[in-house]
């Protein structure tokens, strides 16, 4: 279990910090699916050419991390089956259970839009898988639906391009309203802020397209396949733009709490600068955000000075420094509103535990679960482009 103390006076119904790794994972995850999916849009709705290599990938990684996204409140809740009376007994009042409705309708529009851009290499798969088996698999993704005509694949790219139009504000939506949750607590003034929700999508975009930026050079690298210089220096710069608004926000929201000092910025200042002083300041503001942000104006300004192998590696690391920023954004809103008790007069604190149910190793493995469910996806659909860059293998007269 999760050792607690405590400071100064606590009251005595709070002597327990109930939100810990769980609820710390469940945004950051929330937040990778719609970063992931903007960058697919980019390409998709905006037609932004220098997307295209990674566009599929981002839009089956959104998927990947969006089947987990409420798996960290199920790990906490105790009776996790309880979560089916959302739909059960639904009640359109409540903030919580907002949250089921909205990530079913966006599932439902993902998954659709997923089945209209892989359908026509479904269909080719159908009769052309290298097993009996994977041939059934595919003929029942795609439906009975084996019309590929012209007519068609237009009709499928203006229902994709209607969802993928549809998808953005729903992506948006999904985790600024997990923003909503915590900004709306009125009783507690670290997160009682209108600009909760927008920080939070901004993060979740900047961490979105962050992931994307590592995983598209860690493959390309590992199956030493040569790297696309201009969709890495257009990811880049799109990483360069939410950071900077991100940042800006997160900074505007402090200088605003500095500013009014009402009743409680007495225990909010002493939660700054000293119990969050090195999350906050050091790793989240400081080596999180400066250091990328330095590394990708860098990068963007003088773009002609770097070679496509060095403006792949800066770019990988920042996106590496970007993550940690992200994941100690959500750990100093999450825990950092908790460890203040609400007599404005003590604090609370806990040691992270290894094992356990919230443990270190829980959360590293349930992290680890989307990436499993991507690679079972790059064994069924190609990730990359169409069905000519699957491997062969997986095709009868494959090798």
């Amino acid at each position: 279990m999760h050792h607690f103390f405590a400071e100064g006076y606590v009251l005595p119904n709070q002597i327990q910090i109930w939100w810990t790794c769980m609820i710390v994972l469940y945004p950051y995850i929330t937040g990778i699916v719609a970063g992931a999916f903007i960058i697919s849009s980019l390409y998709h709705v905006f037609h932004k050419e220098d997307l295209k290599p990674v566009a599929r990938f981002a839009m089956l990684m959104a998927l990947a991390f969006l089947l987990f996204a409420p798996t960290p409140l199920l790990a906490h809740l105790g009776h996790p089956e309880r979560a089916f009376n959302i739909m059960f007994m639904p009640n359109v009042t409540s903030a919580m259970a907002g949250f089921g409705f909205i990530y079913l309708m966006y599932m439902l529009i993902l998954v659709i839009e997923i089945w209209l851009l892989y359908r026509e290499d479904i269909v080719f798969l159908s009769k052309n898988a290298s097993t009996r088996v994977m041939r059934k698999v595919y003929w029942l993704l795609s439906l009975g639906v084996d019309d590929v005509s012209a007519e068609a694949k237009r009709l499928d790219h203006k229902i994709m391009m209607f969802l993928a139009a549809i998808g953005i504000p729903a992506a948006c939506t999904l985790h600024g309203y997990v923003g909503f949750l915590f900004g709306s607590i009125k009783g507690n003034p670290w997160w009682a802020t209108p600009l909760m929700p927008v920080i939070f999508l901004l993060s979740a975009v900047v961490s979105g397209i962050a992931m994307v930026l590592i995983c598209y050079l860690a493959i390309q690298w590992v199956k030493k396949r040569p790297v696309d210089g201009a969709c890495v220096q257009s990811l880049v710069e799109y990483l360069w733009y939410f950071l900077i608004v991100d940042v800006t926000l997160e900074l505007l929201e402090l200088i605003n709490h500095a500013y009014m000092q009402n009743h409680d910025w007495e225990i909010l200042k002493e939660l700054l600068t000293q119990k969050l002083f090195f999350s906050l300041f050091v790793v989240q503001l400081g080596f999180g955000s400066f250091v990328p942000f330095v590394v990708l104006g860098a990068l963007v300004i003088f773009r002609k000075r770097f070679s496509e192998k060095a403006r792949s590696r800066l770019g990988f690391a920042s996106a590496i420094i970007l993550l940690v920023q992200v994941l100690a954004m959500r750990w100093n809103v999450v825990i950092g509103g908790q460890t203040f008790s609400k007599s404005l007069r003590g604090f609370l604190g806990f040691d992270i535990e290894f094992w356990g149910r919230e443990g270190l190793l829980f959360t590293v493995v349930l992290f680890a679960m989307p990436f499993l469910a991507l690679w079972v996806m790059s064994r069924v659909l190609p990730l990359w482009g169409p069905v000519s860059t699957f491997p062969k293998k997986y095709l009868r007269g494959g090798s």
